[in-house]
């Protein structure tokens, strides 16, 4: 049994929510890059450009990439054989997130509770998930996620009879209603399966998949790629304001689920979806 101390992990959270909030995603900033080649419009190419320059100029200055530096979603893959000591890991974790906020001059979001919205000034609590996974090492993963974009999510029960067709019209639903307020070209974390609690993780997390590693599942693969190409022919484009770049990337999970049911999930995310990973 490894023992691993949980200072190491709220060490290790500081760090990623700092180069998270400075440091946009490389797959991220490759696939913004690109689109500007497939850009007719003058207008949605100047905007992707100024983007790209935002995200330049936050990582040399080391600041944040979006005044929203969101709630902070920490995804942990804590391996069977590992054990944690040396304090409590919530703690950890949120003095982690505390110190990040702190040193990084970044805006702290998170209110105590949905009706009495005192301002906690940490931007504590994280939001934490964990998972056991094989071996002796933990996965940390951290996402800023900022909610002008997590507002415009949303989860469908579907009945188990409902055509990939029928799945598809309420995804490409969601982007509408999602419009410019989501600050587009967006990222889509999409759950299928499990249950409603299940479909929303598998979302969230799907987010952390770089949009340009597909799903290992051909239908899947298949089908995230029929996504990009109906949502991009809305012509939404970035911003809001007309182009072919509407969606950078369409990440899917998929999980078993009830004979009687079929959840689906979507998570929006916009060009500024920042995630950072380390493994101890």
């Amino acid at each position: 049994m490894r023992e691993i101390n949980v200072s190491k992990i709220k060490d290790a959270v500081t760090e990623l929510c700092l180069k998270a909030n400075f440091e946009l995603r490389r797959d991220v900033l490759k696939a913004l890059k690109s689109s500007i080649k497939n850009e007719t419009s003058a207008r949605a190419k100047n905007i992707l450009k100024s983007i790209i320059e935002n995200a330049v100029l936050a990582k040399k200055k080391h600041i944040a990439i979006c005044q929203d530096t969101g709630a902070v979603f920490v995804y942990l893959a804590i391996g069977q054989d590992a054990a944690l000591v040396g304090g409590d890991l919530a703690n950890a974790i949120d003095d982690g997130v505390e110190e990040a906020y702190r040193k990084g001059c970044l805006r702290k979001s998170i209110v105590k509770g949905p009706f009495i919205r005192d301002n906690t000034g940490t931007n504590t609590p994280a939001f934490v998930v964990t998972d056991i996974a094989k071996g002796d090492k933990v996965k940390i993963a951290v996402s800023p996620k900022g909610f002008g974009s997590e507002n415009k999510s949303a989860i469908k029960m579907f009945r188990p009879t409902a055509s990939v067709e029928e799945i598809k019209e309420f995804i490409l639903d969601v982007v509408k209603g999602a419009g410019p307020d989501a600050c587009p070209p967006f990222i889509l974390g999409i759950g299928i399966g499990g249950t409603f609690d299940k479909s929303a993780y598998l979302a969230k997390t799907a987010l952390l998949r770089p949009i340009d590693e597909p799903s290992p599942s051909r239908h899947i693969a298949k089908l995230e790629r029929e996504l990009v190409k109906d949502i991009n022919s809305l012509k939404l484009g970035p911003m809001g304001l007309g182009g072919r770049t509407t969606v950078l990337g369409v990440n899917i999970s998929e999980a078993p689920t009830h004979i009687a049911g079929l959840p689906v999930a979507v998570n929006v995310s916009c060009h500024a979806t920042r995630s950072a990973e380390k493994v101890l």
